[in-house]
């Protein structure tokens, strides 16, 4: 097992230049690299220390899916106590609900500091750095007296714990490719999929024995355990002679050539609003399951966990399933399809054109939207970040800060018109489906095959 400074090299990544490619790179068929097992060994016959190399992969592998629970975790294990805020800081639901805001603003823009600092210096260091002030904030907010300094104690946790976000991506996109990436963003949707399971259960739960601030200390409990365990076990996997020795002027130019790319910027549109239909959801759906359909906090925590579970089997449908043998832009396409029927169905509830709609079918409904997640937000990412080699930090930097900074502007106006209605909520994920949609076909031009991949090419 290597130590925690050590680095892993890189043996799977398809060459290419700094700057995004005008197709994607090919991919190798089946092979899970090397480097994730922390060797650098090519496909082959095993040698001896096989098995402790398995071990750090898993090792590695909890360690990443952990760092992509972080805005779960900062997220769901609040929103049980969202009405219960309202009432203790005297405020209103819309500028509760900054709190969601300020948070996903801060994931955003820190990812645009924090991606190109450790394509620069490495993923270790900006990645502890991060995790530390993370637990700081988090602590924090658990003595916020007005909401007006637990939006901003929440606005500095989101910028703390974007270095957990963006850096668990260029750590994948380091040691994978192609295909075997795609089957380890759903791996790894798996792992971080448990925390939105049990997120808001554990919130459900501590608002049994103490009030919202007990929560952020928990909160900041599992914060400091996850900072510990990668200072001791995650190593690094961007080598030296790998990183970028320029400043800020490099890194906007990579980020330049990255948008350049017509696809690229595609995929990350297309990943930015469908994640924002997502969070229409996390962000109104406390408001409009408990105080328009009646559900209990427990029952709401149930509800959402077992959505949860819908995006996580989902994702493993797609990587054991779909990946390799259908393209990566066909599965894509079809989950944003079953987004768009599904948001369209919760407008028309929500619309009460059929008559009142009731906790059930709405919840059901609910559940397919949040399951076609699980096939649309890895591939989205795999093509992507399978565009970009040298700049993996940079690319998974623009695609989580589109990804935050849109689903931050959605989520207020999910509350707009107050707490008694659900169609705030039905029209921004209805709309921001349209628009995923409208990139992915204008932009990313699946029919062309040039940015999908089967089996192993491209």
């Amino acid at each position: 097992m290597p130590e925690g400074g050590a680095s892993i090299p890189n043996t799977a990544a398809s060459p290419a230049g700094g700057g995004a490619p005008d197709t994607a790179p090919a991919a190798a068929p089946d092979t899970a690299p090397a480097a994730a097992a922390g060797g650098g060994r090519t496909a082959g016959p095993e040698p001896r220390g096989t098995t402790a190399a398995r071990r750090t992969s898993l090792l590695v592998t909890l360690l990443l899916g952990g760092l992509t629970a972080t805005p779960p975790l900062a997220m769901d294990m609040y929103l049980p106590a969202l009405p219960e805020v309202t009432r203790s800081l005297h405020a209103p639901a819309a500028t509760v609900q900054l709190t969601l805001t300020a948070c996903l603003a801060g994931m955003a823009f820190g990812q645009l500091v924090v991606g190109p600092m450790s394509d620069r210096w490495g993923r270790r260091r900006p990645l502890l750095i991060g995790l530390a002030v993370y637990v700081v904030a988090t602590a924090l907010c658990a003595f916020a007296p007005t909401v007006e300094l637990l939006v901003a104690c929440r606005l500095a946790q989101g910028l703390a714990g974007a270095a957990g976000i963006v850096i668990a991506r260029a750590v994948a996109r380091d040691l994978y490719d192609g295909v075997a990436m795609a089957r380890f963003f759903s791996t790894l949707m798996l792992i971080s999929g448990v925390a939105p399971i049990v997120a808001p259960l554990i919130g459900g739960q501590v608002l049994r024995i103490t009030d919202w601030r007990g929560v952020f200390v928990v909160l900041t409990v599992l914060g400091l355990l996850l900072t510990v365990v990668v200072w001791a076990k995650l190593p690094e996997t961007l080598p030296p002679a790998e990183r970028h020795g320029g400043g800020v002027g490099e890194a906007l130019g990579s980020m330049r050539r990255l948008l350049a790319d017509r696809a690229f910027s595609g995929y990350m549109l297309v990943g930015g609003f469908a994640f924002a239909s997502l969070f229409a959801y996390v962000a109104a759906s406390p408001f409009v399951m408990q105080e328009i359909y009646g559900a209990s906090p427990q029952t709401f925590s149930l509800l959402f966990g077992l959505n949860s579970i819908g995006l996580m089997i989902m994702g493993q449908v797609n990587g054991r399933i779909l990946v390799g043998r259908v393209r990566l832009d066909r599965v894509l396409g079809a989950g944003l399809a079953v987004v768009v029927v599904a948001a369209a169905a919760l407008l028309v509830m929500a619309l009460e054109v059929f008559g009142e709609a009731g906790l059930v079918p709405v919840a059901a409904t609910l559940f397919v939207l949040m399951s076609a997640m699980g096939i649309t937000l890895p591939n989205t990412q795999t093509l992507a970040l399978m565009r970009t080699r040298h700049a993996a930090g940079s690319a998974s930097a623009l695609l989580g800060t589109t990804s935050f900074l849109v689903a931050a502007i959605a989520s207020p106006l999910v509350g707009i018109a107050g707490e008694d209605t659900a169609v705030p909520m039905a029209v921004v994920q209805l709309t921001a489906a349209l628009v995923a949609l409208g990139c992915f076909l204008g932009m990313c031009r699946p029919w062309n095959g040039r940015t999908g991949v089967k089996g192993g090419g491209v």
